[in-house]
């Protein structure tokens, strides 16, 4: 069986990157500027929890924010995974497989996290008819890349049938799984999860015609999409709603109840402290998820934490910090009063007042 890695591996080699821990980025961070003109950006640290059976549906609907039992089989959609105080432990991109037999969800998440939230989860199937696995490895997910930028799509479409139209469309062929993401740098954004093989074929066209990163790119072309991605370092820190999941579709408040979903339901409807997260820019490189951030006007305290972080490719970081909405028009500075400080940019979307 191929290897998705040497794959990468020699590819690395053809842009002449011997260093192992240069290539997964092919040896430079691109830039915001170079997504929306076109990416194709190889994705390694992402894993995939499959979750099959004919209780998997029901089981996961009863524990994420968001409905998957109504979850259609061209379709895919953010979901959170809380605690009992309604803080969120994961976020997830959700899909079914494309046959009915068997039903299979599943639920894609940082690598770096999935081990112990497949344990967690596992823990409360109880007496579902459902079993979870992981599939990161598996064939048709062996390998992932993300495409997106003015140039992406026209890219994409040579190497496979069809693209899904609308945002969490998604489409399967033989080709693979192509899932259309919330837009980054004002450009359509999809997920390509395909065989080794067929990637291994692909991908050398794709780096001819956009250009070529890894995870660095996928994450800064998410943090630009304005979707957050919970981490080790941000587990247990915030609600939905302080990370704009509900802005994004991953929180259904019609459903039935699930982990937090009073505490959740609670800070949309009756809470008081006004809370997002925004889009922002730091002249350091170093700037990391759960470092706090601090406004001048009160700077005792911390007004809000880094949830996202990617380096820029202009010598800086590009952030997703969640924060103060009062705050937005103060300044704030990264990791300490006397840190650098945070140059915000525009949402992709409208950030409303909420009080959470």
């Amino acid at each position: 069986m191929l290897n998705w890695t040497d794959t990468l591996s020699a590819l690395g080699a053809r842009f002449h990157i011997d260093e192992a821990s240069q290539v997964e980025d092919f040896g430079r961070p691109l830039s915001a500027a170079e997504l929306a003109e076109g990416f194709v950006a190889a994705v390694t640290d992402l894993g995939i929890i499959a979750a099959e059976g004919p209780d998997a549906a029901s089981f996961l609907h009863n524990q994420l924010t968001n409905d998957v039992e109504h979850l259609g089989r061209q379709e895919a959609r953010l979901a959170g995974y809380c605690t009992p105080k309604g803080r969120l432990q994961a976020t997830f991109l959700v899909w079914r497989s494309s046959q009915a037999e068997p039903d299979t969800v599943y639920l894609q998440l940082p690598r770096a996290i999935q081990a112990p939230l497949q344990k967690r989860l596992t823990m409360f199937v109880l007496r579902a008819k459902a079993k979870l696995r992981d599939a990161t490895a598996e064939a048709p997910f062996a390998a992932v890349l993300g495409v997106g930028g003015a140039r992406g799509e026209a890219a994409l479409r040579r190497h496979v049938a069809a693209l899904p139209e609308a945002v969490d469309g998604k489409v399967d062929g033989d080709f693979g799984t192509v899932i259309r993401l919330h837009d980054a740098c004002g450009a359509p954004r999809y997920l390509w999860l395909t065989t080794a093989e067929t990637a291994t074929a692909a991908l050398p066209g794709l780096a001819g015609e956009l250009a070529l990163g890894g995870n660095q790119a996928w994450q800064l072309a998410a943090i630009h999409a304005g979707v957050p991605q919970i981490g080790a370092a941000t587990q247990e820190q915030f609600v939905p709603q302080m990370v704009n999941l509900e802005l994004l579709g991953g929180v259904n408040f019609k459903k039935g109840c699930y982990p937090g979903q009073e505490v959740v339901a609670r800070s949309q409807y009756l809470g008081k402290l006004k809370r997002r997260t925004a889009l922002a820019t730091v002249d350091n490189p170093a700037a990391r998820a759960g470092d706090e951030v601090f406004s001048m006007a009160d700077p005792g305290q911390p007004c809000g934490m880094v949830v996202n972080a990617a380096a820029n490719g202009l010598g800086g970081a590009d952030l997703l910090v969640e924060m103060k909405l009062g705050a937005l028009g103060e300044d704030v500075r990264h990791g300490a009063p006397g840190g650098p400080a945070l140059r915000f940019q525009h949402m992709p979307y409208h950030l409303d007042a909420l009080d959470i």
